[in-house]
């Protein structure tokens, strides 16, 4: 089970506003592109400018992906929702307003299921649940970037009117690892379902944490905000440290402050950014340039709708793909697959499709191949910081290495050097490899009889040790054949002649 290592005395809670770039060609309320990496300033229209007289239009894809993902959250889609005006003034937010969903959001009251993997052998599956208070569309602020050196501040408008899902959670959770856990769920759920690239990195998921302890069964206490936190493991530290740093200033009769803080991750701490509530008045208002978003199911849905005018709730139910619960779930059913392993298969982008295409061509057997793409694969790529879209080793390489494996063509030792080839990336096959380096295993079985007798009759002290009972001295007598063989002789085979040869 997982352990939030908080004092006794004290009690954690922890809430997530998780804001995730919603994955569409154009912005949310605009025609501009969304792409990561174009020059400044290159993707702004009018509207995400502000220039007088421009109107929103709303994009029906996220409008589905907000559904989509209300959906795969448990939520309930309210088949009306209402755009409202937040008002706060920055220069990365031309129209001093952002656009979102403050009174009614498309989706509310849902649940995230989220897993850890516990006990001795890390084999048992501890569940969680925490609550989605809701779920609302909003716009995404541009970059302000800031130069010291000129005593400046560059804008770039690219970002400004992406669409973000904003996914509120419920202060359900005790400590980071169960804040990171769960976002870490909602990242694959994203992704599984194609509403988000989820690319912390990119900046295409980032958390605020909202953080406050109590002594249990008192009332909660005040809280604090730790906002855009970029990656699960600055999360889970960030959340840590505020609690410790919490309870040790109320334990020295200091007070919390209700308090915006930011994560310095090369400190490893939190710093305060700016006072929160009491200070800061959004003046929410209706947004007046977009009515009312109608949505429909099947019973309500207008007779002769033209399907591209209206959104259909449960049409999109039926599109929804496997979630990632399920796919670990039936990992373990069809591979006999620890459910450690299951998630690790999944936590890495591209590594359960790897898997997968390895199975299709292998006979090996899944627990074989789940030891070789998890240990010896994943191992290779971390140490060289390298996606699984960028192995070296192809799926169809590591099958055909098996199989040589399987049907013992060749040692696993020798194996381990064909990978090692193959992931020099010379163009080679496995087979090659093993017939240029003169890997392959001896299948002369007449021929190891005959290395077995002669080592046996040269090394008589060690042959008389196995007969008095010395478990070791086999193991000695293995080396030595597989030493004449340039340890191209199976140790299981070699092990087997000796014993027959022993008991003769």
């Amino acid at each position: 089970m997982t352990h939030c290592l908080i004092e006794h005395e004290w009690a954690a809670v922890v809430g997530l506003e998780i804001h995730a770039q919603i994955s569409s060609k154009s912005k949310l309320f605009s025609g501009s592109q969304v792409h990561f990496a174009a020059p400044p300033n290159s993707l702004v229209s009018f509207f995400d400018a502000s220039l007088p007289g421009t109107l929103p239009v709303l994009n029906r894809r996220c409008v589905e992906a907000a559904v989509m993902t209300g959906l795969a959250l448990n939520c309930r889609i309210n088949k009306k929702s209402l755009f409202d005006r937040k008002h706060y003034f920055y220069a990365d937010l031309p129209a001093g307003y952002q656009i979102t969903q403050q009174r009614l959001p498309i989706a509310v009251n849902g649940s995230l299921v989220y897993s850890f993997c516990a006990g001795k052998n890390r084999s048992q599956v501890i569940n969680k649940t925490a609550r989605v208070k809701q779920i609302q569309l909003e716009q995404d602020s541009g970059k302000s970037l800031h130069d010291d050196l000129r005593s400046q501040t560059l804008i770039d408008l690219n970002r400004a009117g992406v669409g973000l899902l904003e996914v509120v959670l419920e202060p359900d959770m005790s400590c980071g690892e169960e804040a990171a856990t769960a976002v870490r769920e909602l990242q694959l759920i994203l992704q599984a379902l194609g509403t988000s690239q989820a690319n912390m990195a990119e900046g295409q998921l980032r958390v605020d944490a909202n953080i406050s302890v109590h002594h249990p069964g008192e009332p909660l206490g005040v809280r604090t905000e730790v906002k855009n936190l970029n990656s699960a493991r600055f999360l889970a530290k960030a959340i840590d440290y505020e609690i410790q740093r919490q309870i040790n200033e109320l334990e020295n009769g200091g007070e919390i402050l209700n308090e915006t803080r930011s994560f310095d991750s090369k400190l490893g701490c939190t710093i305060p950014m700016r006072d929160k509530e009491g200070k800061q008045d959004y003046r929410f208002m209706p947004e007046p340039n977009l009515p009312p978003l109608l949505l429909y199911d099947t019973e309500s849905l207008p007779a002769g709708a033209d399907p591209q005018q209206v959104i259909d709730i449960d049409r999109i139910r039926e599109q929804l793909p496997e979630l990632p619960s399920v796919t670990r779930e039936k990992l373990v059913q069809q591979y006999g697959m620890l459910p450690e392993h299951s998630f690790t298969l999944l936590n890495e982008v591209g590594l359960l499709e790897f898997f997968q295409n390895v199975m299709k061509e292998t006979r090996a057997e899944p627990k074989k191949v789940t030891s070789w793409v998890l240990n010896t694969l994943l191992g290779f790529l971390k140490q060289q910081n390298l996606a699984v879209s960028e192995s070296p080793v192809t799926p169809s390489a590591l099958a055909e290495l098996l199989n040589l494996l399987d049907r013992k063509a060749i040692s696993s030792s020798a194996a381990k050097q064909v990978f090692e080839e193959l992931w020099r990336n010379e163009g080679k096959t496995p087979a090659q490899i093993v017939s240029e380096k003169k890997l392959e295993l001896m299948q002369d079985q007449e021929a190891l009889e005959q290395l077995c007798h002669a080592v046996m009759e040269g090394h008589p002290q060690v042959v008389m040790d196995v007969k008095k009972g010395n478990p070791r001295a086999i193991n000695k007598l293995i080396g030595l054949v597989r030493k004449a063989t340039l340890s191209r002789a199976d140790p299981t085979v070699i092990k087997e002649i000796l014993e027959k040869k022993l008991a003769s």
